[in-house]
């Protein structure tokens, strides 16, 4: 009798004992084999263009790219990866964004073992599956809107991707060329997507743009300046 080929999975996350944990885990249900790690969003896209792995379970925390711009760019570029989101934030507004970014389910970082297990097995048959607290609330949000005829309010940006990449950076902390090289892109490039940052959420210095980011979730905490 043919074996059942393992799941193939891509760990990101930026803490290596916890990515090491995961694989541990999931490696020893028998079921899945984890073919790489990343620790930060950019890899974790690259990763998953080169390996294609079944399933992407992914932090929303990421540095140098948070993991919704990861989503997004996965699914744009390999687009029968599922994606997973494994995390300590269940904000309604994160769930939502990453929803509409293509996530097929979202788990926070306390969730059972068995129920990060059966996750990873539904998605890699194109089942959603979420942590119950997040089903339930999302199933009350949609039966209440559905009763009283209005839609889901959420915060939609109005930021292009690479407007998100750049804000990230600048709140991490790099300067104008060291954005510029990270991103492949001219310096002029960077300071243009800058300017239309600031102008779109009229926010005029660096320390407001930072502030701004790690309200929404795109950065943790501010990172020391890389250069000044």
């Amino acid at each position: 009798m043919d074996e059942k080929p393992k799941i193939s999975v891509l760990l990101a996350d930026d803490h290596t004992v916890i990515r090491e944990g995961l694989r541990v885990l999931l490696e020893a249900s028998g079921e899945v084999k984890v073919v790489g790690e990343a620790e930060t969003g950019r890899q974790a896209v690259a990763m998953a263009r080169k390996l294609n792995p079944d399933v992407v379970v992914l932090d929303v925390a990421m540095p140098l790219l948070n993991g919704l711009e990861a989503t997004r760019q996965i699914l744009r570029d390999v687009p029968n990866t599922k994606v997973l989101i494994l995390s300590s934030y269940s904000d309604d507004e994160y769930v939502h964004q990453l929803i509409e970014a293509g996530a097929i389910g979202y788990l926070v970082k306390q969730t059972a073992a068995q129920d990060l297990l059966k996750a990873i097995r539904e998605a890699s048959k194109g089942n959603a599956f979420f942590s119950p607290a997040i089903s339930k609330r999302l199933l009350e949000q949609y039966r209440e809107a559905f009763v009283s005829g209005t839609t889901i309010k959420r915060n939609v940006s109005s930021l292009t991707s690479r407007e998100m990449e750049v804000l990230q950076l600048i709140a991490e902390g790099y300067a104008n060329k060291q954005i510029a090289d990270e991103l492949s892109i001219s310096v002029k490039t960077v300071e243009k997507h800058r300017q239309q940052l600031m102008e779109k959420l009229n926010l005029h210095d660096v320390a407001s743009l930072t502030r701004y980011a790690v309200s929404k979730g795109i950065v943790e905490v501010p990172a020391p300046l890389h250069a000044l």
